[in-house]
């Protein structure tokens, strides 16, 4: 016998969706409906500044995300750590259900509004795809072409991400759809300074933040531009290293072939971390990781062409880390990342400078920890001559000691890589099927990510979903998002959402 609903019951049945797997087709169409009134969202979005250095530009961000998601119906509070706030959102349907946190980033790095080619980094300028300026209007009154590029400092990194998340939420707010996961939104406004609280604030709020899978709404696609499941980053540590010559600058003329050049000595340490072939010849830099035969067949399933790639960046030839681009991304890397000494150009002059300095970053892999990379770097440094001082030398230091040299070092985010074959790799995978025509899966990227402190803290896997297009030039002047990679966003987010986990 069937058992008569209430009409209130029936009410609900009839008004809520739950686990609504949609079609590719209704993605599209949901997507399409809403796309010309999101971007016109994100543009008013965009015209925030988002300096993570200053708190009127935090709060004002976290303001504009606080009202946006009690509007979709989340639960929201600020959470504070060290003094810094980070927003947090939720939407709690069933405690029995499983938890799905996602990573937001809201902050952008410093602009020098003089080098970009527009008002200003904050007023969104639109571009066709020859890069002529076109107005907003276009976009209503000639429609929407997925060529298209919106300019303004954070179009990528990483408002374009977070703005297609939120309108999936929208347009499941609106079909009365509701994920088979309670959502979980974190929100962090300190990214590109490394995130130096988010380690506390996660285990300071640990049971809050407690999920079953983390979903990292940041990043940029594979150089294909195919929508991208980034299952890993690498970690990075950074050392400044300052060789001293004589107390002062001297006279090249007067001390020439008498005073030793720091910049010679630096440049010859230097040169002597790296062979031919770009391999780091710092004995056990590469320690401990192993590329199987079925790794490499993974990194073969990956679309790239070595000659076109090179060609792109403008090399005659790659350095021979591993065998291909994406092998390469699975070891750690040294950088020169600046070097300066005395002046150039119009300031140049004929000193012999009184130091040389070299910033060098390493980016990190999960066999390679920060602590003992850059320990190797600092007994290098010692068996080729090196004495350590802390601070300038002193005179008797000077005295002694031939080669003397000051080495700062700091460690940032660890690397981390969720195996591809598990679950929520199944499950992204599944998802981007429903969204997209083709999708890539990539074991590791080259940058780095906060994500640490919640894979280790919270116990869960993680991976990152990679929307914008990778000529976006990402933290320079003119970042930009590409229009078609926003909808495949809104798409990808979609999908998700509505995917059981």
């Amino acid at each position: 016998m069937f058992k008569i609903l209430s009409p209130f019951v029936f009410l609900l049945f009839c008004t809520t969706s739950y686990s609504q797997l949609l079609n590719k087709k209704q993605i599209n169409d949901y997507t399409k409906s809403e796309l010309l009134g999101s971007l016109n969202t994100y543009k008013e979005f965009l015209k925030l500044p988002n300096d993570g250095n200053y708190p009127d530009q935090i709060n004002q961000n976290l303001r504009w995300c606080d009202s946006t998601f009690k509007k979709l119906g989340f639960n929201t509070q600020t959470i504070v750590s060290r003094g810094i706030p980070h927003l947090y959102a939720e939407k709690i349907r069933n405690k029995n259900l499983p938890n799905v946190l996602f990573y937001l980033q809201i902050d952008g790095q410093p602009v020098d509004p003089t080098a970009w080619d527009q008002e200003s980094p904050f007023v969104p300028q639109l571009k066709d795809a020859f890069g002529n300026k076109i107005s907003w209007e276009t976009l209503s009154q000639k429609g929407i072409d997925p060529n298209y590029k919106i300019f303004a400092r954070s179009a990528s990194d990483s408002k374009g991400p977070a703005m297609c998340f939120i309108t999936a939420l929208k347009i499941c707010k609106e079909k009365n759809i509701s994920p088979d996961f309670n959502i979980k939104i974190i929100m962090d406004f300190q990214e590109e300074l490394s995130s130096p609280t988010i380690a506390e604030l996660v285990e300071s709020h640990r049971e809050l933040l407690l999920a079953d899978r983390l979903m990292i709404m940041d990043g940029t696609r594979h150089i294909s531009n195919i929508p991208t499941l980034m299952f890993g980053a690498r970690g990075i540590a950074t050392a400044t290293l300052t060789v001293y010559g004589a107390k002062e600058n001297l006279h090249s003329g007067q001390y020439g072939n008498y005073a030793p050049n720091p910049a010679f000595k630096l440049a010859q340490l230097l040169a002597g971390m790296k062979d031919k072939d770009g391999k780091v010849t710092i004995p056990g830099f590469y320690d401990g990781v192993l590329i199987s035969d079925e790794d490499k067949k993974g990194f073969a399933l990956v679309p790239e062409n070595k000659d076109s790639l090179n060609q792109r960046l403008g090399i005659a030839q790659e350095e021979k880390v591993g065998d291909s681009y994406q092998e390469a991304m699975q070891y750690p890397s040294l950088n020169i990342r600046g070097l300066r000494s005395a002046w150039v150009g119009k300031e140049v002059r004929t000193t012999i400078p009184n130091l040389a300095i070299a910033e060098i970053d390493m980016r990190l892999v999960p066999e390679t920890p920060g602590e003992r990379q850059l320990n190797l770097l600092r007994e290098y440094l010692i068996a080729s001559g090196v004495t350590i001082v802390k601070g300038l030398p002193t005179d008797e230091q000077r005295a002694k000691y031939p080669l003397l040299a000051n080495f700062e070092i700091k460690e940032g985010s660890l690397p981390f890589r969720t195996p591809m074959e598990s679950p929520i790799g199944t499950w992204l995978s599944n998802s981007m099927d429903r969204a997209v025509d083709r999708h890539v899966k990539v074991r590791l990227t080259g940058g780095s990510q906060p994500m640490a402190s919640f894979i280790e803290t919270l116990q869960v896997p993680a991976v990152s979903i990679r929307i914008p297009n990778p000529d976006n030039n990402i933290h320079g002047p003119n970042e930009n998002l590409r229009v078609g990679n926003y909808e495949e966003g809104i798409r990808m987010c979609l999908a998700i959402l509505t995917q059981k986990p």
